[in-house]
């Protein structure tokens, strides 16, 4: 028979929750990773921050640290501190200063003597290379001026096309090409507007313009504004003189009115007003036709399309003035001769005594006459041909 008073053994199983990925050990991992890539970093900006000296120094100490702990010197991480291996100098390219103890050798710096005529002769070659090279400069600029004086007159020669281009194209130029004359100059591109003898540009002996003349004016200064370059207006008159004018209005007057209205025209056209350098009137001292002094074709209007040299010429056309100067001497045109000097005369002496001899002096010479200055004696003129009416344009 069991015994009642014997107990049941119960046996209690506990089940522990598991974290999920093996508990929390991960952690521990991360954190240790991500320490050694901290000192990692931190060695690299070390040894990037760190002199090319200083890393000779580390290098020589790993090799053979005995040696150089005894020896010291360059490259052992010694400085001018008196701590070793101190300073905080981390820029030397050669490598730390020695420590405090260390001084180098001084050499005293060689002093070289060139005599006399080796140094005239290195001399006498540096002008001669000095002269070759300003040579060279001067013919590099010479052709370089050139090149571009040859690709401003390919400019110009387009320029020209151009006009011609625009006068075959409209009906209202067509019909005055023969009063359009378009050429190359020394100074740039010409066009000339001529009269004719029943199509004048002007009114009879007046500046006031045609109308089919302001049209050719306006067509031109349109086209003209399109180049950058700048222009010379000049008129140009026959020979036909005015007669009988109280007022002296001449050719002069004439020609220089005619050439400012052909300015006014060209500016309403659509030229630039700071595009036009000169104004001029010559009257009828360039005349176009020379065998015929009073041809209708020497009245007439050029527009000069002004290259480089040309602009530089009239802009400095005052500098050879001012550097002359006002107060240098004038040279006389005529060497006449000095005039004579009136030597002025003496006080008249006592008079005799009585008892003194009756013999009178002579009387004191007469003053020098002055030279008469020479005349200028001038060829005679002869009967000069009457100046002829103007009866044209």
């Amino acid at each position: 028979m069991a015994d009642s008073n014997q107990q049941p053994i119960v046996i209690k199983r506990i089940k522990k929750g598991g974290g999920g990925a093996h508990g929390g050990a991960w952690k521990i991992a991360y954190a240790d990773f991500v320490t050694a890539m901290m000192a990692f970093f931190l060695l690299m900006w070390l040894l990037g921050s760190t002199a090319q000296g200083d890393l000779k120094g580390i290098a020589d100490y790993f090799q053979s640290p005995l040696k150089l702990s005894l020896n010291g010197g360059r490259g052992t991480g010694a400085s001018s501190s008196p701590i070793e291996g101190g300073g905080s100098d981390l820029t030397k390219t050669v490598g730390d200063t020695a420590r405090s103890d260390f001084k180098e050798k001084r050499m005293m710096s060689k002093v070289i003597v060139t005599p006399p005529e080796q140094q005239q002769n290195e001399n006498t070659k540096y002008e001669k290379n000095q002269g070759k090279d300003k040579g060279v400069a001067e013919q590099n600029h010479d052709n370089d001026k050139r090149e571009g004086e040859k690709a401003e007159r390919g400019r110009l020669q387009e320029l020209k096309g151009r006009i011609e281009s625009m006068i075959e194209a409209s009906p209202e130029l067509r019909q005055f090409k023969k009063q359009l004359l378009l050429d190359m100059t020394p100074d740039g591109l010409r066009v000339q507007i001529i009269d004719e003898q029943n199509r004048p540009m002007f009114d009879n002996a007046s500046a006031d313009l045609k109308p089919y003349t302001r049209v050719i004016l306006r067509t031109l200064g349109q086209e003209l504004n399109r180049f950058g370059s700048h222009l010379s207006i000049t008129g140009h008159t026959d020979a036909a003189q005015y007669v009988g004018n109280a007022a002296g209005f001449s050719n002069w007057e004439l020609s220089a009115n005619r050439a400012n209205a052909c300015r006014r025209e060209l500016i309403v056209g659509g030229l630039d007003k700071d595009k036009i350098l000169r104004v001029l009137g010559q009257a009828s001292i360039l005349p176009l036709d020379k065998s015929d002094p009073f041809s209708a074709a020497n009245r007439r209007i050029s527009i000069v399309v002004l290259n480089r040299r040309a602009e530089e010429n009239i802009l400095h056309e005052g500098q050879q003035v001012d550097e002359i100067g006002i107060t240098d001497p004038i040279v006389p045109v005529l060497n006449l001769p000095p005039k004579p000097q009136i030597r002025p005369q003496e006080p008249p002496s006592p008079a005799p005594s009585s008892k003194a001899s009756t013999s009178l002096s002579a009387p004191p010479p007469a003053p020098p006459s002055p030279q008469s200055a020479p005349r200028i004696i001038l060829p005679p003129i002869g009967n000069l041909p009457p100046k002829p009416v103007r009866q044209s344009g």
